[in-house]
């Protein structure tokens, strides 16, 4: 392992009082986590996600998979108990399939590539033919659960993304590219998901991916529809309340991914609620003939930031909060095809 690789390895074991396990298995919740927080929003604990063998005493039977996750409506789902929460309601569901693969070998290997692509096949079938432990069990009840309700799956099926992780450098050899377009093909072939995605994972790419979830959340976006506000409140330099089109606001919530930023609702009330009857209401507006009221009809979204610099129209953000309008946030990111405008207010 290369000594920026295992620095950051032992600075995420010390934060998250891994030092006790052995290197792989830091290496696995280490890898689980950069994926994971690159698609998702809130803080979440690794223990939840790593299924490896030897991982958290599940002994061997983990299918060539280290770890799983399950997004429902944007919430990560990690117990059977969580499912039904997650799938009440009658809207739509768009669930995603997040499995890693970690290896701390230099080099990408052909055969575990192949290995990891068949144990995410079998986690699929009706019928396994692999032995499973405990929590990848509880992961395959999830997943039957979930397509269960197929019917909801109105936004298309399920995703399916794979992450096969080495301490080496990705060169992009035809034979590889060859095991992970066969993976890609065996998934396609059950018809089970609109999106299959595989990537491998360098050490170049790893250290890039932990240093974005320690940077601050910034954004530039373009908001000339607002007025200055000058409230009398101690410590708060800049306040600014106006009308955000969808596409500006869209800059504040999704990065170079697309997925939604992590870490923006921590200070919010409310968690992400999914499509309860207030949110499906929300979304129904938005489908309607009544969209362009959607700025009338909102009660606003509420962002604070540390830091605020406005040159001209253009503002930059960084370290920001969007305190009240998780709900919204959301659900316009699930209908991002419209475009809106939506009232923002802004206070730094």
């Amino acid at each position: 392992m290369d000594k920026i690789t295992e620095s950051l390895l032992t600075e995420f074991s010390q934060q998250n009082n891994l030092e006790t396990l052995p290197e792989s298995k830091r290496f696995e919740h280490f890898t689980a986590y950069i994926v994971v927080k690159s698609e998702h929003s809130e803080t979440f604990d690794t223990h939840d996600l790593v299924v490896g063998s030897g991982s958290d005493n599940q002994g061997g039977s983990d299918t060539g998979i280290d770890s799983i996750a399950v997004m429902v409506n944007h919430v990560l789902v990690t117990d059977i108990d969580e499912i039904d929460d997650a799938t009440s309601g009658a809207g739509p569901l768009e669930v995603e399939f997040i499995f890693t693969q970690a290896e701390t070998s230099p080099h990408f290997d052909g055969a575990k590539i192949g290995t990891f692509g068949f144990g995410v096949c079998d986690f699929f079938d009706d019928k396994p033919k692999l032995k499973q432990n405990e929590k990848i069990s509880a992961y395959a009840e999830i997943m039957r659960i979930i397509y269960k309700k197929s019917s909801r799956f109105t936004r298309g099926n399920p995703k399916c993304k794979l992450f096969y992780a080495t301490t080496g450098k990705w060169l992009g050899e035809p034979a590889l590219l060859s095991r992970i377009e066969g993976v890609r093909s065996d998934l396609s072939d059950t018809g089970l998901f609109s999106l299959i995605q595989f990537e491998p994972l360098d050490a170049s790419r790893i250290q890039k991916m932990y240093q974005r979830t320690k940077n601050a959340i910034s954004a530039d976006f373009i908001f000339t529809s607002r007025v200055t506000v000058k409230p009398e409140i101690p410590g708060v330099n800049q306040a600014y309340i106006g009308f955000l089109p969808w596409c500006e606001y869209r800059k504040l919530i999704t990065g170079e991914s697309g997925n939604m930023k992590g870490g923006l609702f921590f200070d919010n009330v409310r968690d992400w609620q999914g499509f309860n009857p207030v949110n499906s209401q929300i979304k129904q507006t938005l489908e309607s003939e009544n969209k362009n009221r959607f700025v009338l009809m909102n009660n606003g979204l509420t962002i604070i930031a540390s830091t605020v610099q406005l040159t001209g129209d253009k503002f930059y953000i960084e370290n920001y909060q969007i305190v009240n309008g998780c709900q919204t946030s959301n659900v316009l990111f699930s209908e991002e095809k419209f475009s809106m405008r939506t009232s923002l207010s802004l206070y730094d």
